[in-house]
């Protein structure tokens, strides 16, 4: 049977463990054998937030192994770096571009990581990357659509994953945990699963030579 390993990473406060029950439910739904493992690091907001989705297998432990992971999606720019060694060189990461920053960026004596160093970094590991600004997000009436289920929305747009589980089944998924909410959730999803047929295919390409250039020197 096809399989699909997934890693969901962010911070506390954006829904990061709704998106992993959201995937267990849809995986349910699809009646595809399923493990998944939420964990945190600080449970206040801002905290490291982390869960594995392993989709397929008939028997499986419920941690992704290093360098196993078709999907990565991070809601977070600089947590990126915490998920991208799970990681396959095959492998697709949907990033969601937020950026939190820790109090040391705050208060100066951390650096905090540019996009195109992350996408330079995600480059060097992974087939491809979709980029979804928070300033492009689209709106639903007069706010911004919500972000976890628009990134979702790109997440569920990937190849390997709609083998197992068809993005309508996410979609009906979303509108039966939040039924009064659909509209406005099923035009997040909607949004993000255009923008996940979108990689920066170019811009993956211009990160990988410049970390060539960094490695090389010249």
């Amino acid at each position: 049977m096809t399989t699909c390993d997934i890693v969901l990473v962010g911070v506390g406060g954006q829904g990061v463990m709704t998106l992993g029950d959201l995937l267990a439910r849809a995986a349910l739904a699809a009646e595809v054998p399923l493990a998944w493992v939420p964990s945190k690091g600080m449970a206040q907001r801002g905290g490291f937030v982390k869960a594995e989705v392993r989709l397929g297998y008939d028997a499986a432990g419920p941690r992704v192994p290093a360098g196993g992971a078709d999907l990565l999606l991070s809601m977070e720019r600089s947590e990126t770096l915490k998920g991208m060694p799970h990681l396959r060189s095959d492998g697709r990461t949907i990033l969601y571009d937020h950026v939190w920053e820790p109090t040391g960026v705050q208060l100066g004596e951390d650096a905090y990581p540019s996009r195109d160093d992350v996408v330079a970094s995600l480059a060097s590991r992974c087939n491809e990357v979709v980029l979804l600004d928070p300033a492009e997000r689209p709106r639903f009436g007069d706010v911004p659509v919500v972000a976890n289920i628009y990134a979702l929305g790109a997440l569920a747009g990937s190849e390997r994953l709609r083998r197992l589980i068809d993005s309508r089944v996410l979609e009906q998924t979303v509108v039966d945990r939040w039924p009064k909410a659909a509209e406005a959730n099923l035009a997040a999803f909607q949004a993000g699963f255009v923008r996940g047929n979108q990689p920066i295919g170019r811009f993956l390409g211009d990160a990988r030579n410049r970390s060539a250039t960094k490695e090389t020197g010249t």
